[in-house]
């Protein structure tokens, strides 16, 4: 296969961390009840959304590694936002301790994330980033409904 860069890896780290921290401040706008038991539509409340993503960053990426296919879990006991930022926090050092250990050659190999998405370790990684942003996506309509200005959507760093 034919390959051109578009980002370097380290690029494409950088921009995923500063979704990480807008996220982050996404999550900080919220009230504490609201973000537990907020919803519009039938949809998960934000804290369920975050969870999902605690959920899939840091152990797909140590999956990826590790070459180890287990299950995803988004059922996480963390029932305060306090506890919610606190894992985030935590996860980020890993994520880039992780992420720097995935050899730039293999982006492009099959892996079969949490043994159910078989892609190449690029389509795994842009999904991360997706699934963030289209679930901090759902957190800013939820502020707004509730009368909070959310973050820049453009203000990542």
């Amino acid at each position: 296969m034919n390959t051109s860069i578009i980002v370097s890896k380290a690029e494409f780290l950088t921009h995923w961390l500063g979704h990480r921290t807008l996220t982050r401040r996404t999550i900080e706008k919220f009230p504490e009840k609201e973000l537990f038991h907020y919803s519009i539509g039938g949809m998960r409340p934000f804290a369920d959304l975050v969870k999902e993503l605690l959920s899939i960053a840091e152990p797909g990426l140590r999956g990826i590694v590790q070459q180890k296919e287990e299950p995803y879990n988004h059922d996480i006991g963390l029932s305060t936002k306090e506890e919610l930022l606190a894992r985030w926090d935590e996860d980020t050092p890993k994520i880039i301790d992780w992420y720097n250990q995935i050899p730039e050659a293999d982006f492009h190999k099959e892996y079969n994330l949490f043994g159910e998405y078989k892609f190449p370790i690029y389509s795994n990684l842009l999904y991360f980033v997706d699934n963030e942003i289209h679930h901090r996506g759902q957190g800013f309509v939820y502020l707004r409904s509730l009368g909070i200005e959310p973050p820049f959507f453009w203000d990542r760093y």
